[in-house]
């Protein structure tokens, strides 16, 4: 005896099948499968002459175990028929989990716009502005651009792909996007969680898999690093397969100040993360940072506003770090906690660590240097233009230098 089940059999066309009813007349009144004709199965054997012998005949009874019966005599009688597993009972269930799936649907749908507008409206200031300007002022997206959003499944970078979706929706400048997530070998629960908050979200992943965690496993040394490194290898390498242009990365405002204070405090050198930045290995590629002036705590608060879960860095190493909730804090929960003293000084100091690195002097810089050249201040001293004796001041331009040398007396330069 021949089968199929409901799924398979609403995809056959109407007109190149007979689907027969055998329950009692007041049951199919009460609902049947599209198309379906009812022959009550008392009656059934004085009817079965008028069904089509050219087509296939498909026997639905409630559930499944009394339409058997009636499908093996058509069989012996010539029929081509079947039996339709799970009866009604099979094809109501099919209608509810529908039924289910399209009210959570429409559920998720609600709640990704509430996530949106509470972007443009509640965090417009701290969040919207700040990225658009960051977006504008240092030209990060141009037109016919195709940008990959790298998608780790922490917040920031959940955050960025909303953000670019809505710029990309209503921004003047027309770009394409795409949602990239590679998993680098989180474990399955994880795994889950950043696939289920991008459904939540609206956001349509392109996912991809990697074993980078398990390349990493057995590194003594600055496992993180590597890890870090190799990551962005392989989004590069994907997004430049799929046409992108760029890749957008969800470092921000704090993130920006942490690394200006690892970078003087342990490895002794003044630098900052750049807002853009040409690929050395990927021809054409460039990387973007559009959370640049976006401060985690403006993040955070978007997060529980929402009532958001994201996970934090999913992989093996960071078991016993602080910010996952372990013990021992890496260097830039070190950088996060000496911040946040410092704060209690003065409300301002990270901005001011931020805004130090486009106010930079390079007269009272001992050295610096590109990628081609290195300069040092005793380079060209003695060549400075300097007061030469004999050189005439005039009194209010005297006040003035003296005004500036008291206001100075504990400036790089006193003394």
């Amino acid at each position: 005896m021949k089968s199929i089940t409901v799924e398979e059999l609403e995809k056959i066309p109407a007109e190149m099948r007979t689907i027969v009813d055998v329950r009692k007349p007041d049951e199919y009144a009460r609902g049947t499968m599209p198309g379906a004709v009812n022959i009550p199965m008392e009656e059934f054997w004085d009817r079965k002459d008028g069904i089509d012998r050219d087509k296939p005949v498909y026997v639905l009874c409630h559930t499944g175990q009394m339409s058997t019966s009636v499908t093996e005599l058509l069989e012996d009688d010539g029929y081509d028929s079947f039996n339709v597993e799970g009866g009604w009972r099979s094809w109501l269930r099919l209608l509810l989990k529908r039924e289910v799936e399209k009210e959570e649907q429409e559920a998720l749908t609600a709640r990704a716009a509430a996530i949106e507008k509470s972007i443009i409206t509640t965090y417009r200031r701290g969040i919207w502005r700040q990225f658009t300007k960051a977006v504008h002022d240092f030209e990060l997206i141009k037109e016919g651009d195709r940008i990959a959003v790298c998608i780790s499944g922490g917040k920031d970078s959940m955050l960025l792909a909303k953000l670019m979706q809505e710029l990309q929706r209503h921004g003047k400048v027309h770009f394409d996007l795409v949602f990239l997530c590679m998993n680098p070998g989180y474990n399955e629960e994880n795994w889950s969680i950043v696939q289920n908050n991008a459904k939540i979200m609206g956001i349509p992943l392109t996912t991809f898999d990697s074993e980078i965690f398990d390349i990493v496993a057995d590194i003594p040394k600055s496992p993180c690093y590597l890890c870090a490194r190799m990551r962005r290898g392989y989004l590069y390498s994907r997004a430049k397969e799929l046409g992108c242009n760029k890749i957008a990365l969800g470092h921000h405002f704090d993130d920006v100040v942490e690394t200006v204070l690892m970078g003087m405090l342990f490895a002794g050198k003044f630098e900052t993360m750049m807002p853009k930045l040409h690929s050395k290995n990927f021809e054409g590629m460039e990387l973007i940072r559009p959370l640049y002036f976006v401060h985690e705590h403006d993040i955070k608060a978007w997060r529980d506003h929402n009532n958001l879960h994201f996970i934090q860095c999913a992989c093996r190493f960071t078991e016993n770090c602080a910010t996952c909730g372990g013990a021992k804090g890496s260097r830039r929960d070190d950088m996060k906690e000496l911040v946040a003293e410092l704060r209690k000084k003065d409300p301002n100091v990270d901005r001011n660590i931020f805004h130090a690195t486009t106010n930079v002097s390079l007269k009272t810089m001992i050295g610096y240097h590109t990628d081609e050249w290195e300069y040092n201040f005793l380079d060209d001293y003695d060549e400075k233009d300097a007061v030469k004796p004999g050189f005439s001041v005039r009194g209010d331009a005297v006040d003035e230098i003296r005004k500036a040398s008291v206001c100075r007396t504990d400036g790089p330069n006193a003394g």
